[in-house]
């Protein structure tokens, strides 16, 4: 409401009206209502009052003209006709006045009615006066005293029906003063008589012009006052707010039904309860503190003003926040009447405020705690709440050709895989740790407490074995695996940088011993992790360089032994480090993206070189799975066949089942296309993938390749890889596709491998992978290699690189392992050990190997275990082909 210098609105309006009258005749006002907007509605309800009332003014009218009646009919024959008239006048004027007002006419002129309600009280007035001044002479004397009293009763009666109506009641009067002067002859009285009538009409015009002013302003205060009230009701039911009311003892006297509703009560059952019972006491606060309930009964108690105390509610189904506000309300004399005020309701609020701690916290994805979170985990995990460093470990965990999943299969795919394998993770670790996500496809588990590499190890090769199993999304089989580095504090590292630090060398450590394993920190591999970044900085510069270069490994028929193919595989001679293994550099190339590049590359050089070969001698090239989901391959093949103008029946691209990850139709028509072109198709790495045979029926291969895992020892007694290498030939032979067998080095393997059925062969016994030159040498001759001298069949030994601990009667020694088989290692340790001494080995994976020294040479010797074991378990063979380009 508008206010000036404090007053409001409506009194400024009033003062600067009642000014405007004070220079005229206010109560002519009073006396003739200007019936306008504001005035209406009193003119109305004055007029409705006189109307209402004049059945009872009619009634008096009738028993004054019986009494009158009866006093004049013994004096004069004619007097009943002289009452009758001015009666029937009377009741005629307010019949028809009565008559208007009910069916409505003038009645939308509120003054035009109180005009005709004046007009009947001069009706009225004129009526008895004529009968004054014709029968006046024809009363007794003892008549007079019973006639006044009549025609007093009536003007008394008349009085209070015109009352609303003051002209009415004037103009009764001063007809019935002038003929009572008149009739009997008191004209003194009538000289005294008008001015008082004069100052009646000065004094009963100003009253009713006061009553129009108060009537006005009580109006448009109640106007103002059901707005508020509508805008009040608006604002309670829009659920924005509400209202409540207490007395002087904290009780509730008013509630907004809304609020009771909220809280599964009715309205009246709240009234009368204390306003804190409405809030959680102390005990009951969500957060234990008690704020609320404490504060909003310090306020109601000391009689203090408050403003947004949040509090909780102590009753509904659901958990609701509230903001009160109040104000204590005094009467005039200072007594205390209670509380007033408003509240809100914060429930919404406080639910998006906890969303956002969440999502501040919590992998969206997963649901899991994220790097933030994780981060405060493993701070409170190695310091107390006094700052003492605590025992705790730490794994950083990283999936295994995930991006793989993400590439060929969609990141929707990717997405639903994450959450699997959160729930697995959970499931494994259960309450022993806590499971993050720290983004992409990178876990931690921070295990508060434990330090034991028994249990540690136990614990990651757990996981590790339940993440690798298959999983099945939108119905594809998708498998997966993981790799494992572990910290543990306070040795490797007392904060939580270094601890993830190490930790993270530790995960590069496992993924660089062929991944799907865990392995444990260890000071060395400081250096390693530098090595690498080292590489990789290397690496982005390869191509431009022009490092790389191609080797071709001959492929034999098994029959003829003459060469039918030269498979392509790259190599990298650095400047300074010299020759660098594709089982080094191929799985960093895959981690910054350089696989396709390297491997259109591959695919140009080698149809380069194909075309100076022989007609009937191919050249197979390493297709993977990224490039095999490049809708652009088809296109890269044709231009690498046409720039070396090589018949596409020349070029063999090796793929391996990670294409399958992806089995859908998109597979399909890419095998359609480059069909069409003409390229043979050669299935690399058969049995150790996804193990699936179902991609057989469709695929359009042309070969299948054993992997050398299942050549290599397939001649030695007991081995049952002789019996899976049968199996995969009656397989490929009921398709009628070749087979190739890898690896083979030995003669006994190459007559176990006739023997077998295999068509084609592939490895040292034939040769190593060679030069441009020399392959172009051996193919322009006969074809056909000399077989080098025979060869003893042992067990096969793989080049590793890993730390163990070896006790013996010294003690305990740190070690490394250069190369390990199924019944030795040769290890190299500053500590020397002579022939025939037990030894233990210890790899921290809580499987101890007993075994013998058999040689020693300074720092160096060999070790034959006391009971064979699957080199595989402990140094998984790495997979260097993915990108098409290894060997």
């Amino acid at each position: 409401m508008r206010r000036v210098r404090g007053r409001s609105a409506f009194a400024i309006e009033g003062r600067g009206e009642d000014e405007r009258d004070a220079r005229r005749l206010r109560f002519l006002r009073g006396l003739f209502p200007r019936g306008d907007a504001r005035d209406r509605q009193s003119v109305a309800n004055r007029v409705r009052m006189a109307i209402d009332a004049l059945p009872l003014l009619l009634l008096a009218d009738l028993i004054v003209a019986a009494a009158l009646w009866l006093l004049c009919r013994p004096a004069s024959a004619a007097a009943p006709w002289l009452i009758a008239i001015p009666l029937l006048s009377i009741l005629a004027g307010g019949g028809v006045l009565r008559w208007v007002a009910r069916r409505g006419k003038g009645a939308a002129v509120p003054e035009r009615m109180h005009g005709f309600v004046a007009l009947f009280g001069l009706v009225q007035g004129l009526g008895w006066s004529a009968w004054l001044l014709v029968c006046a002479a024809s009363l007794q004397p003892s008549h007079w005293a019973l006639a006044g009293v009549a025609h007093g009763g009536l003007l008394v009666v008349t009085t209070l029906v015109f009352a609303p109506v003051p002209t009415a009641a004037l103009a009764l009067w001063l007809c019935l003063a002038i003929a009572a002067s008149v009739a009997l002859g008191q004209w003194a009285a009538l000289a005294l008589l008008l001015p008082l009538l004069a100052v009646a009409v000065v004094m009963l015009g100003g009253i009713s012009e006061r009553n129009y002013v108060a009537s006005r302003r009580w109006l448009a205060s109640a106007a103002v006052a059901l707005k508020a009230s509508l805008l009040l009701g608006e604002f309670e039911e829009s659920g924005r707010g509400w209202f409540w009311e207490t007395d002087d003892r904290g009780l509730i006297t008013y509630i907004s039904p809304q609020i009771a509703a909220a809280l599964g009560l009715a309205a009246d059952r709240l009234l009368g309860t204390p306003m804190t019972g409405l809030v959680l006491h102390e005990a009951c606060d969500a957060d234990g503190s008690g704020a609320g309930e404490r504060t909003l009964g310090f306020h109601l108690a000391t009689r203090l003003a408050f403003s947004e105390i949040a509090v909780r509610a102590a009753g509904g189904d659901d958990v609701r926040w509230w903001s009160l506000s109040g104000r204590p309300a005094f009467d005039e004399y200072g007594n205390f009447l209670g509380f007033r005020g408003s509240g809100t309701d914060l429930t919404e609020m406080r639910r998006s405020e906890a969303e956002v701690k969440r999502l501040a916290s919590y992998d969206s994805l997963t649901g899991l705690p994220n790097r933030i979170l994780m981060r405060r985990t493993l701070d409170e995990s190695l310091r107390d709440i006094a700052g003492r460093p605590k025992r705790a470990a730490l794994f950083m965990l990283d999936l295994d050709r995930f991006k793989m999943v993400n590439d060929t299969l969609g990141h929707p795919v990717g997405d639903a895989l994450l959450r699997q394998v959160a729930a697995r993770l959970q499931r494994v670790v259960q309450q022993d740790g806590q499971v993050g996500r720290l983004g992409g496809d990178e876990f931690n588990v921070v295990l508060p407490g434990i330090v034991e590499q028994t249990r540690l190890a136990t614990l990651a090769s757990a996981i590790i074995q339940e993440v690798s199993k298959p999983y099945l999304i939108d119905g594809a089989h998708v498998s997966i695996g993981a790799s494992i580095g572990i910290a543990i504090a306070p040795g490797d590292g007392a904060t939580a940088d270094a601890l993830v630090r190490n930790a993270d060398l530790a995960l590069y450590a496992a993924k660089a011993d062929g991944k799907g394993v865990h392995r444990f920190y260890e000071p060395e591999m400081h250096a390693s992790a530098k090595d690498r970044r080292l590489l990789e900085m290397d690496l982005r510069g390869v191509m431009s360089e022009s490092g790389l270069h191609l080797v071709y490994q001959p492929v034999v028929d098994a029959r003829s032994e003459a060469i039918v193919c030269f498979e392509a595989l790259v190599r990298w001679d650095h400047p300074t480090r010299g020759a660098v293994s594709p089982a080094d550099f191929i799985p960093v190339a895959e981690e910054i993206g350089l696989i396709p590049q390297i491997g259109e590359w591959v695919l140009r050089t080698a149809c380069l070189e194909a075309a100076n070969w022989p007609d009937p001698v191919r050249v197979a090239v390493n297709i993977s799975p990224i490039q095999f989901a490049n809708p652009a391959l088809p296109g890269i093949v044709l231009s690498a066949l046409a720039a070396a103008q090589l018949p596409p029946h020349r070029l063999e691209l090796e793929i391996t089942e990670g294409v399958f990850l992806n089995d859908d139709a998109a597979t399909d028509a890419m095998f359609a296309r480059l069909k069409a072109i003409g390229v043979r198709f050669a299935l690399d790495d058969f049995g150790t993938g996804y193990s699936s045979l179902g991609y057989l029926k469709k695929a359009p291969f042309n070969k299948i390749k054993i992997d050398q895992s299942f050549v290599r020892g397939a001649a030695v007694p007991g081995n049952r890889n002789a019996a899976i290498i049968r199996a995969i030939v009656a397989l490929a032979e009921s398709l009628d596709m070749e087979t190739t067998a890898e690896g083979a080095e030995t003669a006994d393997e190459l007559a176990l491998i006739r023997s077998l059925g295999c068509s084609h062969i592939q490895g040292y016994i034939f040769g190593r992978p060679m030069l441009s030159d020399e392959a172009r040498a051996r193919v322009a001759g006969s074809g056909k290699l000399a077989m080098p001298g025979l060869l003893v069949t042992r067990d096969p030994r793989v080049a590793v690189l890993r730390s163990a601990t070896i006790r013996s009667r010294h003690g305990g020694e740190t070690a490394r392992i250069r190369n390990l088989s199924r019944t030795g290692a040769m290890i190299e340790c500053g500590t020397i050990f002579r022939p025939g001494e037990a030894v233990t080995i210890d790899l921290g994976d809580g499987r101890p190997i007993e075994s013998t020294i058999r040689w020693a040479n300074e720092e160096r010797f060999g070790v034959a275990f006391d009971e064979p074991i699957e080199p595989e378990q402990l140094a998984p063979q790495r997979l260097v082909r993915s990108a098409g380009v290894g060997g």
